[in-house]
């Protein structure tokens, strides 16, 4: 087996998920479509399963453990609001460029023109947005013990924070506990690195199930649709994120993809942002050189809020709409569009397709008809896992790429560390 830990594990990472691909579709063409869903589901997929259980395991006790200890890292209470400020202004801003970039693909390929939908069954989703209120009170949890159960993020954020801030006033007297912290983190972070032996071998499972009861005749149904949504999840990480790095912050761009290779192929197959946070936390600190007095904090809320690749898919698939029913739009109605987009996605669950859900309300700004929403949804969901795969990619690399910024301007950046080959 020695052979197979020479192989960087990024390379087996990719090389597994092509080859999911490849058998995938390959059984789905020999044994038909249902028979080899049947048998990956039966034989392969439990692997996957596996794989995304042992990260999810990872995700309270590494955001609870590195959060904390970041905050202690930062040695002043004081910079949390810059960092903050910093953090959330940069979200914003990707996730402005994402909408602009997805109306720009969706205008420009038409995914919608000549689409049939005279066959789709409808399905019903609900246009009521949330209540803002509810979801502001219910970032302080009741029970911190009841949020680290439930793996309320959010919940789970606020209390680490103030649990930081906490030790760090208490001086010399919180020192035993800041210890116990810093240790818990580092400890996580070895467990992490154990569980992503075992990628290679979760990605092919998910990706080989995804493919093979995906199929190609599924694909080309909306495959304009699916075209125009990956070439624009693609033109927005390598010319927002690409800005960002190689021109704002002068650091390699490559360099910066090729740390992040792990986290991104298993966002990719998993379409769960949220599980891959262990992943990203590992390969920001050592492939990025993120200290984690940023990348606990920065990288545990962007997943949570920035949701870059779902605001682009939202304002492609309105378009998509507009132009499959005919609906005639303004330039109010795109300014619309991108700003519910945009609202909608910040704290979108980051499980696959929980996006689509949050259509009808970004449909509703130039009066879709529910029955055309649920037929548009009816269309969309067999096939929203490819594309969901694609934008959890991108998402993830916008959680990296604003990390990145802001450890380096808060002096929290191992430039030595970022520009070294990538580690392993």
């Amino acid at each position: 087996m020695g052979w197979w830990f020479k192989i960087k594990l990024w390379q087996r990472v990719l090389v597994a998920l092509l080859l999911g691909i490849v058998v995938g579709l390959t059984l789905s063409q020999t044994m038909g479509q249902a028979e080899a869903t049947a048998f990956i589901d039966t034989w392969i997929r439990p692997v996957g399963l596996a794989f995304i259980q042992l990260i999810r395991m990872l995700i309270v006790p590494l955001i609870f453990t590195t959060l904390v200890a970041g905050v202690i890292a930062m040695g002043d209470p004081a910079k949390l609001g810059s960092l903050g400020i910093k953090t959330i202004g940069l979200y914003l801003a990707t996730t402005f460029f994402a909408n602009i970039i997805g109306l720009t693909f969706g205008t420009l390929f038409q995914p919608g023109a000549g689409a049939s939908l005279a066959d789709v069954e409808a399905v019903p989703v609900s246009t009521d947005p949330p209540d803002a209120v509810e979801r502001i009170l219910a970032i302080i949890p009741e029970n911190p013990v009841a949020a680290l159960a439930d793996g309320n993020v959010l919940a789970i954020i606020f209390f680490s924070l103030l649990l930081g801030i906490a030790i760090l006033s208490t001086g010399k007297a919180g020192k035993p506990v800041g210890d116990l912290f810093n240790s818990a983190s580092e400890v996580v972070l070895k467990i992490t690195h154990y569980v992503m032996e075992v990628a290679p071998f979760g990605v092919f499972a998910l990706v080989s199930y995804t493919a093979a009861s995906q199929g190609l005749d599924a694909l080309a149904s909306i495959f304009t649709l699916i075209i125009a949504v990956y070439l624009g999840l693609i033109a927005h990480a390598v010319i927002t994120y690409g800005f960002l790095v190689r021109v704002v912050l002068n650091l390699p761009l490559v360099r910066f993809f090729r740390g992040l290779t792990d986290p991104i192929a298993v966002a990719y197959s998993t379409a769960s942002s949220s599980a891959t946070l262990p992943v990203t936390i590992a390969a920001a600190s050592d492939n990025l050189g993120i200290k984690k007095s940023v990348s606990g904090s920065v990288l545990p809320l962007g997943a949570t809020i920035n949701m870059d690749g779902t605001a682009l898919y939202l304002g492609i698939l309105a378009l998509f709409t507009a132009q499959a029913f005919g609906y005639d739009l303004t330039l109010m109605n795109y300014v619309m569009i991108a700003v519910t987009a945009a609202i909608v996605s910040i704290g979108a669950a980051g499980i696959p397709s929980a996006s689509l859900f949050l259509l009808a309300i970004v449909l509703e700004t130039f009066g879709v008809t529910p029955e055309h929403t649920a037929i548009i949804v009816g269309f969309i969901l067999p096939v929203d896992r490819i594309m969901d795969m694609a934008r959890t990619a991108v998402n993830v690399t916008g959680d990296a790429a604003v990390a990145t910024a802001v450890a380096k301007w808060e002096g929290e950046l191992d430039e030595a560390t970022f520009k070294a080959p990538a580690r392993v």
